[in-house]
C-alpha cells in the first residue's frame, strides 16, 4: 500500500491545505484593508463574546496602519459584497439587503444567537454617532450581524453580550488577532470538540495581477464521526475516544459562518459565486450541511468602494473576468478548509455551564496524522 505523504505544517500545528501560498499571517487580515477585533467573556457559565471583521478600502491600508482608519465611514463608503446561504437554519441580520444591493455598510459582527439584537444596537448607535441623520433624513442602516448557537457551553439566557462589547471589539480591531476559543468563538463546538474562530489566507495570480484571498470562520458544526483532517477520515476514532453516545446519535444542530475577503475587483454577482465556493472547503472537513445547521457565507472585496451619496454615474471598477475566477475559487475552498482546521487546532479545552466541557482537538487526537 502506498503511504500517504507527510503533511506540511500550517499555523497551530495544523496541516497545510493545498498548493497555493499563504499570506504572511495566513489570516484574513492578509487582505489589504481588513482588520479583526475580539471581546471574550469567560466567567463560569458565561463563555461567549463578540468578533468584528472590519473591511476598509484597500487604499486606506497602504499606509501600513495596524488598525482601521477612524475617518473611514462604512455607511458612506460601502464595500461590495455577496452572500450565499448553504443551509439556512440561522438568525443572521442583514442578509436580505446584502443580497439585493450587493454591499455591506457596517463592520461585520459575529456573536451568539441570543446576542444578535444587542450587537445590532451597538452597530446602529455607532453608525448614528457618525451620521446623525440615519433614520431621519438619511436611509436606515443595514446591520451585518451573524450568529451561531453556543448554548452547550454558554448560558445564552444570561444575555451577557452588550452594546459596549461590540464597541470594544471594534476598537480592538487590528491586523494581528487571536484564533481558537476567543471572541464569538469562545463557546462554540465543532465535531464534538472545542471549535471557535479560525482564519487563513491564500495568494493568487490571475488576470495579470496578484491578489489575496482570506477567510475567517466561526466554527460551530459537525458530528464527531464526520471529522476529516487533510483527507484523513479520523471521525470514527474521535467518536470512540470522546465516548459520548448520546451526542453521537443526536442530529446535526451546529452552524458555521464563513467570511471571505479579497482585494480582487469583483462585483456582487461574482462575490456571491466566491461565497458559494466556501462549501467546497467546508465539505472537505466532513460536513454534510445537516438539517439543523446554519451554514452561511459572505464574500466582500476591499479593491474598490461604492459611494452612498452618488448622484450621478459611478465609474465601474475593471473587474476580473469570469473566465479567470478559478484561482480565486481554489483559494476560497483551500482557505476555508484551512480556517476550520485552525479553529480546531488553536482551541483550548473549555468548561462551561452546568459542568459541560468541550475538549481541544490537541488533547483528544494528538496522533491524528498517524491514524
Amino acid at each position: 500500500m502506498t503511504s500517504l505523504p507527510d503533511f506540511r505544517e500550517a499555523s497551530y500545528g495544523a496541516p497545510y491545505i493545498g498548493l497555493l501560498p499563504a499570506g504572511p499571517r495566513d489570516a484574513i487580515t492578509d487582505v489589504p484593508g481588513v482588520f479583526v477585533g475580539h471581546v471574550t467573556l469567560a466567567d463560569g457559565p458565561v463563555q461567549t463574546g463578540v468578533t468584528v471583521v472590519c473591511p476598509t478600502p484597500a487604499t486606506a491600508a497602504d499606509t501600513g496602519a495596524v488598525s482601521p482608519d477612524a475617518q473611514w465611514d462604512p455607511f458612506r463608503t460601502r464595500i461590495p459584497a455577496g452572500a450565499a446561504v448553504i443551509n439556512g437554519f440561522g438568525k443572521s441580520v442583514g442578509l436580505m439587503q446584502i443580497d439585493e444591493l450587493g454591499v455591506v455598510e457596517a463592520p461585520i459582527a459575529l456573536t451568539n444567537t441570543f446576542s444578535v439584537s444587542h450587537v445590532v444596537l451597538g452597530q446602529l448607535r455607532a453608525a448614528i454617532a457618525a451620521n446623525p441623520e440615519i433614520g431621519r433624513g438619511s436611509p436606515s442602516l443595514n446591520p451585518a450581524v451573524f450568529e451561531c448557537n453556543d448554548g452547550y457551553l454558554n448560558d445564552m439566557q444570561a444575555f451577557s453580550v452588550t452594546e459596549a462589547h461590540y464597541a470594544q471589539a471594534l476598537a480592538n480591531a487590528a491586523s494581528d488577532f487571536a484564533q481558537g476559543a476567543v471572541g464569538a468563538g469562545r463557546g462554540m463546538s465543532s465535531f464534538g470538540l472545542k471549535g471557535g474562530i479560525g482564519s487563513a489566507s491564500r495568494v493568487v495570480e490571475t488576470a495579470g495581477a496578484t491578489y489575496a484571498v482570506g477567510v475567517l470562520v466561526l466554527s460551530n458544526f459537525g458530528r464527531a464521526s464526520q471529522l476529516t483532517i487533510a483527507g484523513r477520515h479520523v471521525g470514527p476514532v474521535l467518536d470512540a475516544r470522546l465516548a459520548q453516545p448520546e451526542q453521537s446519535a443526536a442530529p446535526e444542530r451546529g452552524s458555521i459562518i464563513m467570511l471571505v475577503a479579497t482585494d480582487a475587483p469583483l462585483d456582487a454577482r461574482q462575490l456571491r459565486r466566491v461565497a458559494t465556493r466556501t462549501a467546497a472547503g467546508l465539505a472537505r472537513t466532513g460536513s454534510v450541511y445537516g438539517h439543523g445547521s446554519g451554514d452561511v457565507a459572505l464574500a466582500f472585496t476591499t479593491g474598490y468602494t461604492m459611494p452612498h451619496d452618488a448622484m450621478g454615474r459611478v465609474a465601474p471598477a475593471a473587474l476580473v473576468p469570469d473566465a479567470q475566477l478559478d484561482p480565486i475559487f481554489q483559494a476560497t475552498a483551500d482557505a476555508t478548509e484551512q480556517a476550520i482546521l485552525h479553529a480546531l487546532f488553536a482551541a483550548e479545552s473549555v468548561l462551561g455551564r452546568d459542568a459541560h466541557v468541550r475538549r481541544a482537538l490537541a488533547d483528544v487526537l494528538p496522533d491524528w496524522a498517524t491514524l
